[in-house]
Order: C-alpha cells, then structure tokens, then sequence
C-alpha cells in the first residue's frame, strides 16, 4: 500500500537526481517494469543496462533520464530510503500506485499529485488516515501542503 507523508519530513532523500546518478544499478534499466516506465514517463526505449533511445536526446545514459523516471526507479529498486516524489510530475502517480500495490511503500510529497480518477488506497501518514480518492486526499493532506 501507498504511504505518503506530506510537508517536511526528516531523513528523505530530497535530491533523488543526485542520489541515482550516484547509486543506481545497471540491473534495474533492463528491468521490464523499468523499460515499461521509462516508455511511458519520457517516451523512449531501453536498449541495454547503459543505453536509452530518446526521441528528442538521442541515445543517453540512464543519468540522462528525467527526474520522475528517476525517482520512479528508486522507489522500485531501493527499498532502504524514502525518497521526495514531489520531482515527479502527476504522469507518475500510476506508476508510484503500481509500484505500491504489493508491498508497502513510503514516498514524502510537498505537493497534492494527481492520483487520477479512479479509486485507490493510499494512507497519509500525518494522520493515519486511508484514502480513497482525490477528493478524500485533498481534505486530509490540504492542510500540510
């Protein structure tokens, strides 16, 4: 289940594009859900652990990939740290309920995202409260964003 924690939070990565660059594993691009993600967030393909086809870059690294895929991959792979998703924008918010669907997973925000409009169940750690849509987010996380 999603855990999201709203405001400043103490021992977050708050810098995840720094902290990928310096801790990825070449593993996680060749990942299916991590060719799937980078696909779908910046519209280009993996073509091996090292090499990414962007439409608009060129082939680039994987510490050329923007900060949301980035940050989608750390929430995925590294499960030691909790990371500030508020460098992704609302086109990750599926991914992040993805990701959280079979295990617990806890992200910081300083921003209400988008979880669409679809129902689902995310759980706001500042007051311990389940949600289950934006509407019942946005009245139990207003007050800390």
């Amino acid at each position: 289940m999603l855990n999201v924690y709203f405001g400043d939070m103490p021992d977050v990565i708050y810098n995840t594009n720094i902290y990928f660059n310096n801790t990825y594993k070449d593993s996680w691009i060749i990942k299916p859900l991590s060719k799937d993600i980078i696909r779908a967030v910046d519209q280009s393909e993996v073509i091996d652990e090292r090499t990414i086809a962007s439409p608009v870059f060129g082939n680039i690294s994987p510490k050329k990939l923007s900060g949301g895929v980035k940050t989608l991959l750390l929430i995925a792979y590294d499960q030691t740290k909790i990371f500030n998703a508020s460098t992704c924008g609302d086109n990750c918010s599926q991914w992040i309920l993805k990701i959280a669907a079979n295990r617990k997973v806890v992200i910081n925000l300083r921003h209400l995202m988008d979880f669409g409009k679809a129902e689902f169940k995310i759980k706001v750690l500042n007051t311990g409260k389940i949600v289950k849509n934006m509407g019942d987010l946005v009245a139990e996380a207003g007050e800390f964003v």
